[in-house]
């Protein structure tokens, strides 16, 4: 059960207690869980009348902040709104300031262009990006999206999931070629992931764009869990894949410093 949804739901006070502040609850408990959770089992971790929980989770589903998993009528994860007020949280000023600091300190070292993504649904979110003073550069500005198994965030984060929930998402993406590297088989890039995993870094071997070469490490909270990759990427003309990975144990200080931001 999560312990926020708890708290909130129980203040001694009795303040807490309030039809907003339980379905923020609501939402927490959502949020933490690891797969969709049925109207049952909300009402038993929650402690609270189905009845109740169930018009709350009707207006939250009318607005967008909770769905219902496809094949299960009462199962219910967050929605695509909440989904993306938590990518805003994620990139709101204070924090960002924080990140891009960091990113322009491991520019500066590694003289090439750093990013830091998340997982967005099938896709990599650049957070943040830092060019290096080069004239040759792609244009991935904060916002942009790139597919997940194309690159070296992507293939990382995956990595790193459950691989009950990977698999699952691997079954939902469609697995473009964009160069004769990009991995296209799903059993070549399982096996491929489940390498990552135990290396701990990833690479993209021109598997997105012809020409750049990618190593990304893994942005780890304290318990294991990892929310967000660090990347470093060059022309191979100029920085050849073998050369970006002595770039690894500098990713691997920043990655420890931006843990802190989030």
């Amino acid at each position: 059960m999560n312990d926020a949804a708890t708290k909130s739901d129980t203040s001694s006070d009795g303040k807490a207690d309030t039809p907003t502040l339980r379905a923020f609850a609501l939402l927490e408990y959502l949020v933490a869980a690891d797969a969709p959770v049925s109207l049952a089992d909300m009402a038993h971790d929650i402690q609270m009348p189905k009845a109740s929980l169930h018009r709350m989770l009707g207006s939250l589903e009318a607005g967008g902040l909770v769905i219902r998993e496809p094949g299960q009528k009462n199962a219910y994860v967050i929605g695509p709104r909440l989904a993306q007020l938590s990518l805003g949280v994620m990139m709101q000023a204070g924090a960002r300031r924080m990140r891009h600091a960091i990113l322009g300190r491991l520019v500066a070292d590694l003289g090439e262009t750093c990013n830091l993504t998340m997982l967005h649904e099938t896709e990599v979110l650049y957070l943040d990006r830092m060019e290096a003073p080069w004239p040759l550069r792609l244009d991935l500005k904060p916002g942009s999206h790139v597919p997940a198994h194309s690159s070296a965030s992507g293939k990382l984060l995956l990595a790193m999931m459950p691989r009950e929930q990977r698999a699952a998402l691997l079954r939902a993406m469609k697995l473009q070629r964009f160069t004769p590297n990009t991995l296209t088989d799903p059993e070549l890039l399982e096996s491929e992931l489940d390498r990552i995993a135990h290396k701990g870094i990833a690479v993209d071997n021109e598997e997105f764009v012809l020409g750049i070469a990618c190593v990304a490490a893994p942005v780890m909270k304290e318990d294991g869990q990892c929310i967000a990759a660090i990347a470093v990427h060059a022309p191979v003309s100029r920085t050849s894949l073998s050369k970006a990975m002595e770039f690894v144990p500098r990713l691997q200080e920043a990655a420890k410093e931006l843990a802190n931001t989030f």
